[in-house]
């Protein structure tokens, strides 16, 4: 089993940025693709951002391209996820996911259905 465990989302103004990271235990993730999804009140899990298990591979969602930037530290078994230029409707929880696979498919790695390993989330908020 993998267990996850988001850190790093807050309170921040528009404009503003924060770094999250999500650390990875039970077992190694070197061989997991990886993302970031996000869900607001009511709402869908939407995947922001992930990234295929050596790295070759990143997809990001429209609405956070050239803003965010997902990345990995296989030797510290750690996911990150820098966010600039923040927006107020990035408010979301955002959780960390994990999949088993050698894919580096785009299709694949942006779908969500991938994913069977999540965090328990980290509350973003960014005030107008």
């Amino acid at each position: 089993q993998v267990q996850l465990v988001e850190s790093g989302g807050g309170l921040v103004q528009a404009g503003g940025s924060l770094n999250l990271s999500c650390a990875a235990s039970g077992r190694t993730v070197s061989t997991y693709a990886m993302g970031w999804l996000r869900q607001v009140l009511g709402g869908e899990r939407d995947i922001v951002a992930a990234i295929s298990w050596n790295g070759a591979s990143t997809y990001y969602a429209d609405s956070v391209k050239g803003r965010f930037a997902i990345s990995r530290d296989n030797a510290r078994n750690t996911l990150y996820l820098q966010m600039n230029s923040l927006k107020p409707e990035d408010t979301a929880v955002y959780y960390c996911a994990a999949a088993r696979t050698y894919s580096t498919a785009i299709p694949r790695l942006s779908g969500p259905t991938l994913y069977n390993y999540w965090g328990q989330g980290t509350q973003v908020t960014v005030s107008s």
